[in-house]
């Protein structure tokens, strides 16, 4: 069976689609796109950014699913409308002039020296956290290091919350965090200090307000969770969660070669990392590439991504669809000019 490019449906080194991600994003687009009948590649790097959570959190009906385990129902559903799924990290994107039909015009190269051709991309490769340096932190990212209240708050509520200041959110940071627990300390760190009004309403929430830099996290014996935090003075105060503000840095080098850059993204003037511009469906100024997910929004839960790659499978699917209506309507006319 083959597609309208003339393409081996599934089988061969051709696709309608290949998904380029393989988390909540990409496999929710890529079980759309199996659905509407497209031969369609995931291609997964392994790396899901949510692998260190113990639970997925408010995504109705998988609620406090592991992570792991919510990408393997995603894979098995796929694969059961034909979907095929591959590990490999992705390395160049590459455009082509579309061939005799239409054919694929989109090269694929992986790092391990194969490559497939596509008449559509879907990008989900999300971001990277770049985590503020400070020694134990990153050991603990996930676990007791968190940044997002509603994916974690429930989690360490009525616990000993640090915020780690370390631009100029943090005190809005400290403010919500406090709906999860009366105990709440905003360390300075390396920000700039609050003004007047901002001390004045952490001290009417009761947030106490720590001055100096965050040298290291302590941890229980035997490398455990956090238990509090050493400053430079050498103070350690307890500390059971420490709330940090990452920088978002999205996953887009393999589309330098297209030609699509990551733009900053900015919250209340500061900047807080970076993305894949796209229209409402994840459509990319570049013709036939679709993003979804953190790739297109730093701040998108599980849920969310799941649902924008499901959306941008439809726009993708209708894309193709009247592409193949043109390729249907030439066949014809060309015999028509053939025999005149």
């Amino acid at each position: 069976m083959r597609n309208a490019d003339g393409l081996p449906d599934g089988g061969g080194r051709g696709y309608d689609v290949v998904v380029i991600g393989g988390g909540a994003a990409g496999l929710g687009g890529a079980l759309a796109l199996g659905r509407a009948r497209r031969s369609v590649l995931v291609i997964d790097g392994g790396e899901p950014r949510n692998a260190p959570a113990d639970g997925v959190h408010n995504y109705l009906g998988r609620e406090n699913t592991p992570p792991g385990e919510l990408l393997a129902a995603g894979r098995e559903e796929a694969r059961a409308y034909g979907v095929q799924i591959r590990q490999g990290q992705v390395v160049t994107v590459e455009r082509g002039a579309a061939g005799e039909g239409g054919a694929a015009r989109f090269t694929v190269r992986l790092a391990d020296g194969d490559a497939v051709r596509a008449r559509r991309l879907l990008v989900a490769t999300g971001l990277v956290d770049e985590l503020p340096e400070v020694p134990g932190l990153a050991e603990l990212w996930g676990t007791d290091v968190l940044h997002c209240p509603y994916c974690h708050g429930w989690e360490v509520r009525d616990q000993a919350i640090g915020v780690l200041a370390t631009g100029p959110l943090a005190v809005h940071q400290a403010l919500l965090w406090r709906q999860w627990s009366e105990n709440v300390t905003l360390f300075l760190h390396t920000a700039p200090e609050p003004g007047d009004d901002d001390y004045e309403r952490l001290a009417a929430r009761g947030i106490a307000v720590v001055d100096g830099e965050v040298a290291a996290l302590e941890r229980e014996d035997g490398g455990g969770g956090l238990t509090g935090v050493r400053l430079a003075s050498g103070a350690v105060l307890d500390c059971q969660a420490l709330v940090v503000a990452p920088r978002f840095t999205a996953r887009a080098g393999l589309l330098a070669g297209l030609g699509l850059e990551p733009v900053v993204q900015e919250v209340g003037g500061a900047v807080i990392g970076s993305y894949v511009a796209a229209d409402a469906t994840g459509r990319t100024a570049v013709p036939g590439v679709w993003v979804a997910g953190n790739l297109a929004n730093v701040v998108e839960q599980v849920i969310g991504s799941a649902a924008a790659g499901a959306r941008a499978a439809g726009a993708v699917n209708a894309d193709l669809a009247e592409e193949d209506t043109r390729l249907a309507v030439a066949v014809p006319r060309a015999g028509d000019v053939l025999s005149a």
